[in-house]
Formats: C-alpha cells, sequence, structure tokens
C-alpha cells in the first residue's frame, strides 16, 4: 500500500438513490427470540446505540439486533423474487 492514490474530479456517471429502509432508534426496541453470537463492533458504533438506547429506555444490544433483523427484512423481497423465478423456470422444463 506504499503507492499513493491520486483522485480525480471525473463526473460519477448514473446516480441511484437508495430509499432510506433503516428504522428510527426509537423502533429497534422489540423482543423476539434470539441466538448468541460474539461479534467485534467499532467504539463509535457501541457508543452511538449506548446514547440511543439511554433515551429510548431501552438495551443496545437490543437496538443492533432489530437493525440487523430489519435488514434481512428489507432484503427478503430481492430473495422471494429470486425464488419464484427459480419455481417458474423449473415448471416450464
Amino acid at each position: 500500500m506504499s503507492a499513493k492514490i491520486k483522485y480525480t474530479d471525473e463526473p460519477l456517471g448514473k446516480v441511484q438513490v437508495v430509499p432510506d429502509f433503516l428504522p428510527s432508534p426509537a423502533e429497534l426496541a422489540f423482543r423476539e427470540e434470539s441466538v448468541k453470537v460474539t461479534l467485534a463492533l467499532s467504539k463509535k458504533s457501541i457508543e452511538f446505540f449506548k446514547l440511543e438506547a439511554t433515551k429510548n429506555h431501552t438495551q443496545y444490544q437490543r437496538m443492533i439486533r432489530r437493525l440487523i433483523d430489519a435488514y434481512v427484512d428489507a432484503q427478503a423481497p430481492t430473495r422471494q423474487s429470486t425464488r419464484t423465478l427459480r419455481d417458474k423456470a423449473a415448471q416450464r422444463r
């Protein structure tokens, strides 16, 4: 990594706006069945969630879990549509 990066002022090309699918910190306080895992997160992320958890009278771990669940839920339509396409292709055979 000794080579320096040369930045240029180039056009970005076609830009696509991605809708904000993440819930607010207040929406991240639910209780569901869980599985324990070990995960190393950045200090700034943990500080953010601890602060927001205090404001919303909940646990920061619960908020992180809900954030990940929201991401999975947002990805579900993509996975379902792929499965549907596969099923339709199998029916044609």
